[in-house]
Formats: C-alpha cells, sequence, structure tokens
C-alpha cells in the first residue's frame, strides 16, 4: 500500500523501522471503516479475535492474551533518559544508547512472515490547539483495532502533521511474548517509545499512558503546560450552569466510578446532572483568559471489567454494549456473550474463562481475569459531555487529590492554597488492602497518582508544578483532598460513596465559589458538617463529624512518613514543598 503522506521525517523513520523488522507487506491505517471492518474479520479468521452476538453486543469483540501478558509491567518499564539524574528516584533508568542496543537486537527481524501496520493517530481532536500526534508500528491487528476505539487514527492526523517533525514515534513487537525480554521503553528527549514481548493494551496501546502521560508529561514541561492521570467532570446545577473538576486518584479508589457519577435522587429531581469529559487523563493549559482548561486527549475508555455493574457504575457498562473490544473476559457459549466477576449473581454455566479453557463457576476459579479489559468508544457513555469532542476543552474550577485512607484523611479538605495543593498532591497515599499482596495497611505514597507515570524526576514535576501555579496566580483552580474510604473499628466503610460524592462535589464548588464556609485545622479547611447537604441519606450528623475529625496523632505520624519519603529527592526536593511541611509540622504541635 501506498504511502499517506510525504513527510519526511515519517517516511525515513518507517524505512529505517523496515529494514530492522523485515515486514512481509506494509499497511497504513486511513482511520475509514471499511479498512478496520476488514482487519475486524481478518482478526476473526486468524482467531486473534472472536466476533461476539450481533444482537445483543453489536459490534463487539474478544480476545485473549497470553497468559504470561495480563497487566503493565512497571519493573520492565523504562525512562531513558540521557542522564540519569534526569529519570529521578522514582523510574527505572536505561542508558538510550544501551536501550536502543537492546531493544533493536529483540526485534530485530521480528516482523518476518508478519504484516506492519502504520496507524497514524492523535491525542485529542485533531487540528486542536491541544492535539499531539503520534505514529505506532505494530504487528497485531489487535493493538490497531484499540487504537482506532482509544484515539483518532488516520488520514486526518497525517494531514494535520503536514511537514512536520513533532511527532511521537512509537514502535511495537510482539516477538514472542517473552517476558524475560519485556521492556516498554521511553526516550523523551527522542520522542520515541519502544516496547517488545507483550500483546496487552497497558504495554502496548502506546498512546495510552505511554504518550498520554509519560511522554507528555515531559513535553507538559518543557513547553508549560500539564498532562496529568486525571477525571475530567463536569457538574451541572438546577440553573444549567456546568462547573469542571479534574481528580487524581490512585488505582482501586473508585476513579471511573466518579468520572461517570449519577447523582442521587434528591439532587436528579432538582435538575443536577453530571458529564464524563474523561475518566483517565487530562491535558491541561492556560487559557487566553488566564484560568486552566482541560482536554481529554483519549477518544475512549479502557476499564477495568471486574466489579463494573449495573449498581457500580451503569454508564460504565451502558459504554461497552457496542463497538466495544472485551479482553481477557469469560465468553459464554450459551448465547456467544462474555461474562465476569461482579457483573452479575449468575455466571454462565456453559463458557470458556479467560484463557479458553471450559470453564467450571461452581469450582471457585475465576472465570475472567482480574485485570480483565474493556476497550469502549467514549461516545458510547451515556453522560459523555457536550464539551468531549470541542477541541478548546473545559475550565477547570477544582483540583482533587484523594486515596485510600481508614482513619488519617478526613471526608474532604481544602488545601490553604496552591503550594500548599501541590504538597497535598506530592503526599497522596493509600493504605494497602487484602486485596493487594504483602501486608495490609501499608502506607504508599502515589504523588498525584503519577508514580508510575511521570517521565521524568518526580521533584522537577512538582517544580512545574509550582510553576504552573505562579504562572496562574489568582486564577488558579483551588485544590482539594477526599477520602471516601473511612473505615470503623470493624472495617466497613462509613461513607456510602459512589454517587452520594456528588454532595461532597457540591461542598468543593461552593468553597470555589465563595458560598460555603469552613473550618481552619493544621491540615487545611475543613467543612462545617452542617454545610453537606444530607438531604435524602440516612447518615446522621454526628457520623459524618466523625469522618471530618482531624486526629493530631495519626498526622503527626503521617508528617514523619512524609519527610521520610521527601528524603529519596535529596537535594531536589522543591524548598516550597519542604517549607510547606515545616509548616505541617509547627501547627500540629
Amino acid at each position: 500500500m501506498t504511502a499517506l503522506t510525504k513527510n519526511k521525517s515519517v517516511l525515513d523513520w518507517i524505512e529505517d523501522k523496515m529494514a530492522l523488522v523485515k515486514p512481509d507487506a506494509v499497511v497504513w491505517i486511513d482511520g475509514s471503516e471499511e479498512q478496520l471492518e476488514a482487519l475486524r474479520a481478518e482478526a476473526c479468521k486468524t482467531g486473534e479475535m472472536i466476533k461476539l452476538n450481533e444482537e445483543k453486543l453489536p459490534g463487539c469483540y474478544l480476545h485473549r492474551t497470553a497468559v504470561n501478558d495480563v497487566a503493565r509491567v512497571e519493573h520492565r518499564t523504562f525512562i531513558c533518559s540521557e542522564k540519569e539524574e534526569d529519570a529521578g528516584p522514582t523510574n527505572n533508568w536505561m542508558a538510550p544508547a544501551d536501550a536502543y542496543k537492546m531493544l533493536y537486537d529483540i526485534a530485530r527481524g521480528s516482523y518476518q512472515g508478519r504484516t506492519m501496520y502504520v496507524i497514524p493517530y492523535s491525542m485529542g481532536v485533531v487540528g486542536s490547539p491541544f492535539a499531539k500526534y503520534g505514529i505506532e508500528l505494530t504487528d497485531s491487528i489487535y493493538v490497531v483495532l484499540n487504537m482506532a476505539i482509544m484515539t483518532r487514527v488516520g488520514q486526518a492526523v497525517l494531514d494535520a502533521l503536514g511537514d512536520s517533525d513533532d511527532w511521537v514515534r512509537g514502535l511495537h513487537c510482539k516477538c514472542q511474548i517473552d517476558e524475560e525480554k519485556r521492556y516498554i521503553c521511553h526516550f523523551p528527549q527522542d520522542n520515541t517509545i519502544i516496547s517488545v514481548n507483550s500483546g496487552y493494551g497497558g504495554n502496548v496501546l502506546l498512546g495510552k499512558k505511554c504518550f498520554a502521560l509519560r511522554i507528555a508529561s515531559y513535553l507538559g514541561r518543557n513547553e508549560g503546560w500539564m498532562a496529568e492521570h486525571m477525571l475530567i467532570l463536569g457538574i451541572e446545577n438546577p440553573e444549567g450552569e456546568v462547573k469542571y473538576v479534574a481528580a487524581a486518584f490512585p488505582s482501586a479508589c473508585g476513579k471511573t466510578n466518579l468520572a461517570m457519577l449519577i447523582p442521587p435522587e434528591v439532587y436528579r429531581k432538582k435538575g443536577y446532572k453530571v458529564w464524563c469529559v474523561g475518566d483517565d487523563i487530562a491535558w491541561m493549559r492556560i487559557g487566553e483568559d488566564g484560568r486552566l482548561w482541560a482536554v481529554n486527549p483519549e477518544n475512549g475508555f479502557f476499564g477495568v471489567a471486574p466489579g463494573t455493574n449495573e449498581k457500580s457504575n451503569p454508564n460504565a457498562l451502558a459504554s461497552t454494549r457496542r463497538g466495544t473490544i472485551f479482553t481477557n473476559v469469560a465468553h459464554n457459549l450459551d448465547d456467544n456473550t462474555v461474562w465476569w466477576e461482579g457483573l452479575d449473581k449468575n455466571p454462565p454455566k456453559n463458557a470458556l474463562n479467560w484463557k479458553g479453557e471450559k470453564w467450571d463457576c461452581t469450582d471457585g476459579s475465576k472465570g475472567a481475569h482480574p485485570n480483565s479489559r474493556f476497550t469502549a468508544p467514549a461516545k458510547n457513555c451515556p453522560c459523555i459531555s457536550s464539551e468531549f469532542d470541542s477541541g478548546k476543552g473545559v475550565p477547570i474550577s477544582a483540583i482533587v487529590f484523594g486515596g485510600r485512607r481508614a482513619k488519617t484523611a478526613p471526608l474532604v479538605y481544602q488545601s490553604r492554597d496552591w503550594d500548599n495543593g501541590v504538597f497535598v498532591g506530592s503526599i497522596m497515599a493509600s493504605e494497602t488492602t487484602a486485596a493487594a499482596t504483602g501486608a495490609v495497611g501499608v502506607v504508599r505514597r502515589d504523588p498525584m497518582a503519577m508514580l508510575p507515570f511521570c517521565g521524568y524526576h518526580m521533584a522537577d514535576y512538582w517544580a512545574h508544578w509550582l510553576e504552573m501555579g505562579r504562572k496562574l496566580g489568582d486564577k488558579a483552580p483551588k485544590i482539594f483532598n477526599v477520602n471516601w474510604f473511612r473505615t470503623d473499628d470493624e472495617g466497613h466503610f462509613i461513607w456510602p460513596g459512589f454517587g452520594d460524592n456528588l454532595r461532597v462535589l457540591e461542598w468543593i464548588l461552593k468553597r470555589c465559589e465563595g458560598k460555603a464556609d469552613a473550618v481552619e485545622t493544621p491540615i487545611g479547611y475543613v467543612p462545617h458538617a452542617e454545610d453537606i447537604n444530607l438531604e435524602g441519606l440516612d447518615f446522621s450528623l454526628d457520623t459524618l463529624k466523625s469522618i471530618l475529625e482531624i486526629d493530631r496523632s495519626l498526622w503527626t505520624a503521617e508528617a514523619e512518613g512524609i519527610a521520610e519519603f521527601y528524603k529519596k529527592f535529596g537535594d531536589k526536593l522543591p524548598a516550597e514543598l519542604k517549607k510547606q511541611l515545616e509548616g505541617l509540622e509547627a501547627r500540629l504541635k
């Protein structure tokens, strides 16, 4: 197939990679439905994908990865900056020259007998001020079809790129799916990502975390914008005004559920609506009006299937009902649909598990892998925002951080100012649950939920946040922290969570508008319990007061943990954050 562009930097790079991996054929992805449909048919023919029940799940497919290739591999993920110190203590580092040699040795000749697919894709609306372009080479139809859901692919991208050299290079080679030789390497200074020996989404859909966070965070620092691991949510009040919130949470803290929140009935009756702009990634820039504007650079959702159901997240479930690729879920042979743990209480009797083996749902084994996924088009979501495709982004009123803490953090508090808010984001943490291996209740720091995704030194990343605050001045969004996971002495969650989290978000927006008071505490501003609306909720004011309390002894121990955590950043720790910690320690005395 002839090239779809005359861009010399693109053609030279592809030619170089063809000489390395030696494909039998080259196919350029033009983004047309005809081409994608032909690829789906081909993937079904080879067994790479299985077409599902067209009546119940129109345009949906099932895919299984290799059993040794089911999740992101952080210990095999590297930042290959020229200097090791630029990667920082929270990233794995490899010297670029060594990494290229190793990767090229692994990839050499790996496309023999295979087709090279050239995927031109855009993160963000093509041609918009936020948009960034990439090209991913892959030998996997599965990757092509997922990228066509998750990003905007095809000819329009190449037209927008023109003859520019400003694009992200991506090479993916399935090779032998050998976990001992599996590497996902990022070269921020070269705008390049190389992934070898994996076929799992998070390692091979290079627009996802690789580009949208690791490379983009580096570009953002250099170009004066932010790439963040955040959902974007619009809250519409009864008067029809929509205010937008960006929020960052570590995994297992209900990020997608919050992004697609359904208001409680008492709010729905009044006319409140919630709109999803994005569930995972926010790119934020300072707009012409001096405010912070955000877009979701993705075009789809790459969600965890287990636990997604009609009750936990009806909007996410609805998003999967058409044009979706399911990975590593159970296959119901009776009606050619899919199932996973937590979908409903009726596991299929005649089914194959995620490995493709006959599955007996009564023997205690899992039908779906715990990290099984759905890749669904964002436009399927019943609450997708009308601004989703606008390209100009939405103005952010509040930034919310959160984690999973049994006793320490209150239900919600507001930072004292932007710098203090950066401090609050830098100390974000969750306690390990029984679901994770190892000890329960261990505090794991995950600053801004970016620990595995920051493409450079974390201390430099904080410095960039502080710098953005200086530029935004009094137009900066207010910064808050929430904790939906306070527990009682028996370990049960106290706050109902899910849709009722809107009650907390309402207070947050009132604070942004100067319409709600707060109590000053050593850690920041906490609501008066009376200012959180409990209407229609069987929840006492006293119970609410208990989860708004600040326990000084717990926070004194927390400050010690923060000081310990900060040590690993040495002299690079911004002086402002050191000052913030000292301020907290002083206020706790």
